[in-house]
């Protein structure tokens, strides 16, 4: 018998050695679910009207929000410590929180943290270290936050004279863009987002970009599948939104122009879905 003139390899999956191993970028591996707040013993809601009172009018603000009205507040501020505790425990701590940073020489801050009930915001004003001002808020996303979004815009666009840094190349031409957007942005219409991860991006470009788009007082962080932290600039509408993997590394990276990016909003479905386990929770509590 003859040699085979051609050499018999094997083929299919394995056959062949890979000199190189695709090493991917770790995803975020979990994702926040509702988790019923652990509720007090039946003992300890004895006597606690006023808290009673207070989570009894925060689902009938909600349940107005979800036919259509906007924004509601519940003030929390003749309730004492005992009282306080008990709304606490109820509303629990969700997946958004935010801070309002004071500007300038104001004393003033504000810390927003949503309840495990998706739409209920804890909403605290401070100055100089004391509570002024501590109130639940019923709706997508509290007020105060897009109001300063508003308030921190400066109509001046600063313009860089002269050459460029070092190593930046095409952010000029990407701001240009972004300015574009946010002038003929208007409110109704869907977010246009800048996806600065898959431009040719170099360190020094996200700066010189962050620098001319200037940082507000706003912070939002939402930590719904891996953890999303959203700032406001000094553009009309302009947020930067970015998104970190369980590892704290940046996956994604963007500019967005619209009125507040919609990871950190509650949606209509959520709405109603919090409006229904508010009603078992307080069953409970109203029972105890």
């Amino acid at each position: 018998m003859k040699d085979f003139p051609i050499p018999v390899r094997s083929i299919g999956p394995g056959s062949q050695v890979e000199d190189e191993v695709l090493d991917y970028m770790p995803m975020p591996q979990g994702m926040e679910t509702f988790r019923a707040p652990v509720l007090p013993e039946p003992e300890d809601l004895a006597g606690r009207q006023r808290a009673h009172r207070a989570l009894r009018e925060a689902l009938a603000q909600l349940e107005a929000v979800c036919q259509g009205a906007g924004n509601r507040q519940v003030d929390l501020a003749g309730l004492d410590a005992q009282d306080l505790a008990l709304v606490n425990q109820v509303l629990g701590e969700g997946e958004v929180s935010a801070v309002v940073h004071a500007g300038g020489d104001a004393q003033t801050a504000v810390q927003v943290q949503e309840a495990v009930f998706a739409g209920v915001w804890r909403v605290v004003t401070t100055a100089e270290g004391r509570v002024v001002s501590d109130a639940i808020e019923l709706g997508h996303i509290p007020e105060v936050l897009k109001a300063t979004a508003r308030q921190d815009v400066d109509p001046v666009v600063p313009r860089w004279q002269g050459g460029l840094p070092p190593n930046v190349q095409n952010a000029p031409a990407l701001l240009a863009e972004i300015e574009d957007q946010w002038r003929l942005w208007r409110p109704g219409q869907p977010a246009h987002v800048v996806n600065l991860t898959l431009l040719p991006m170099s360190v020094e470009d996200i700066g010189f970009l962050d620098h001319h788009l200037g940082t507000g007082r706003v912070l939002i962080l939402s930590r719904g599948y891996g953890n999303c932290r959203i700032t406001n600039t000094h553009r009309p509408h302009t947020w930067r939104v970015v998104y970190y993997n369980s590892q704290d590394v940046v996956i994604l990276n963007t500019v967005e122009i619209s009125e507040l990016p919609e990871v950190a909003q509650a949606a209509t479905e959520d709405l109603e879905d919090s409006l229904e386990r508010l009603k078992e929770v307080l069953a409970w509590v109203e029972q105890a």
